[in-house]
């Protein structure tokens, strides 16, 4: 029997890491996490790296892919980032089916930052948005080591809306505190083991 898919998302910032390991802490729960897929990847001997590192061998460091090369090329490249994602898009796909086939966990959470963006959404079973006020999220991500303001706002430039993404989830976890986040962890669970055990 496939585990029930739960499609997890935030903008930077909101806790989603921090959700997805409350979520992870039950025993019939399994986490996949794109953004250590995508670690994986970009690793020496990782899937990404020749055809990135053909791309541009700038980035090709001792350790794999160095994403400050990225960065750099992606800054002076408007069409970097397309030309990345049509290599990483697939591998990241191929990630998760090679996830999906093996665990045994009932229920699996699949981190994906850009899930409503990239259209993943209609593949889940039930999609939930972690989401705190605005002021949170900007202090805790400025406190990310060489994190700056403009970086910040740039980054949540290109991710869509907050409020969108609470309209289009089944379900939202407030991260304002643990206490909110694991109370609503547990409300998401046990509307799920319903479903299934009905």
């Amino acid at each position: 029997m496939s585990p029930y898919k739960v499609g997890l998302t935030g903008s930077i910032g909101m806790g989603k890491s921090t959700t997805a390991a409350l979520f992870a802490a039950h025993d019939d729960v399994a986490v996949w996490d794109a953004d250590a897929a995508v670690h994986r990847l970009y690793a020496a001997g990782g899937a990404a790296v020749a055809p990135i590192a053909a791309l541009c061998p700038a980035a090709l460091g001792p350790d794999g892919i160095d994403r400050s090369a990225l960065k750099e090329w992606i800054a002076q490249d408007p069409t970097a980032i397309r030309q990345i994602e049509s290599i990483v898009h697939p591998l990241v796909a191929d990630d998760r089916a090679t996830f999906l086939n093996e665990t045994s966990a009932r229920i699996v959470i699949l981190d994906i930052p850009l899930l409503f963006e990239t259209g993943g959404d209609a593949q889940m079973d039930l999609t939930v948005v972690v989401s705190t006020d605005a002021a949170t999220q900007k202090s805790r991500v400025l406190q990310r080591p060489g994190m700056t303001e403009a970086q910040f706002e740039r980054i949540v430039s290109l991710q869509m809306a907050d409020a969108e993404k609470r309209q289009r989830a089944d379900a939202i976890v407030d991260t304002s505190s643990m206490e909110a986040a694991r109370r609503d962890v547990a409300a998401v669970l046990s509307r799920i083991r319903e479903q299934i055990d009905a």
